[in-house]
């Protein structure tokens, strides 16, 4: 896994093998991340990341310049893996949560800046996630929440819904 741009840039880290989340891929995080410039600043900006696995967008938001980011993953070798990388970067803005996405978001009280979920793609609640995060009120009014998903969803009626991006089978719906 590695860090694209940013105060990071280049940092490498090994993901062990009996992981089962799958990282989004490079291609589809940078041309995402790109995309994403035209959105928002990522200077000072508070993110939420759901469904965090290895903690690659954890970690690509960090050295981007986001000031404070809560990382939330259910799995304990994950979330165990995201602290080790944090601990290298020898960060203390992001707030590495074990715990599971939907409890998170029936008690979260705080807004965002960036809000990001990534879930397994055969989650059977992976529908209704962009409903629960504006129905929380969790996305700051300039605010952009983006959801990975297979190519099986479309979200393009959503009332919030502003684009979607495909690369390869990993797709995007960004949402405001």
């Amino acid at each position: 896994m590695r860090i694209i741009t940013g105060k990071y840039k280049g940092r490498h880290f090994e993901i062990p093998r009996s992981f089962k989340a799958r990282p989004t891929t490079d291609f589809a995080k940078e041309n995402i991340f790109n995309v994403l410039n035209g959105y928002v600043d990522f200077e000072d900006a508070t993110a939420l990341d759901l469904f965090s696995g290895t903690g690659s967008i954890t970690l690509e938001l960090l050295s981007r310049g986001c000031s404070h980011v809560v990382s939330v993953e259910m799995d304990r070798d994950h979330h165990r893996f995201i602290q080790d990388c944090l601990r290298k970067l020898n960060t203390q803005a992001c707030i590495p949560i074990r715990g599971d996405v939907f409890r998170f978001l029936k008690s979260c009280k705080q807004q965002y800046d960036i809000i990001f979920a990534d879930p397994p793609y055969a989650l059977k609640e992976l529908p209704t996630i962009p409903d629960l995060i504006f129905e929380k009120d969790l996305l700051k009014s300039d605010g952009i929440f983006v959801f990975e998903h297979g190519k099986d969803h479309d979200f393009s009626q959503h009332p919030h819904f502003v684009e979607h991006r495909s690369y390869g089978s990993v797709n995007f719906s960004l949402f405001r």
